[in-house]
């Protein structure tokens, strides 16, 4: 299969909602921090409500990752030296845990685009509606 990915929350929302940019993503597991699958149960209810929100969080409830210390500091670096950029916490623990990890860090969200070991993927016209809530 190649490259493993970290999916970041915008990635495994587009995946979930059916993306045509991200179906391809599908067949690699996920990886995430337990801050992406928050995010990700957040942006289902709100689409989709309490009932398809709960079985989306199942589906990918085992795909979670500890998170070591020197990534939460190494994380928190990372957002104070870029916060220009209004990174999410989730995001750069994600960011941090892909780099340290050799995944790749997969996303849709503009502020990781130019960085290193991202895949950036846009999404589709219809694609998904992540609102960051620093």
């Amino acid at each position: 299969m190649g490259l493993n990915y970290f999916f970041d929350s915008y990635a495994l929302f587009a995946l979930m909602k059916g993306d045509p940019n991200y179906a391809l993503y599908g067949e690699h597991p996920i990886v995430m921090t337990v801050f992406n699958l928050v995010e990700f149960y957040f942006c289902a209810l709100r689409d989709f409500g309490e009932a398809q929100a709960k079985a989306l969080y199942a589906r990918v409830q085992d795909c979670i990752v500890e998170i070591p210390e020197d990534v939460v500091f190494e994380a928190m670096s990372l957002r104070l030296k870029e916060k220009k950029k209004r990174l999410s916490y989730a995001d750069c623990v994600g960011y941090c845990y892909a780099r340290k990890n050799n995944l790749v860090f997969l996303t849709g969200d503009t502020a990781f685009e130019k960085m290193a070991g991202v895949e950036f993927v846009r999404e589709a016209e219809s694609g998904p509606q992540m609102h960051r809530s620093n």
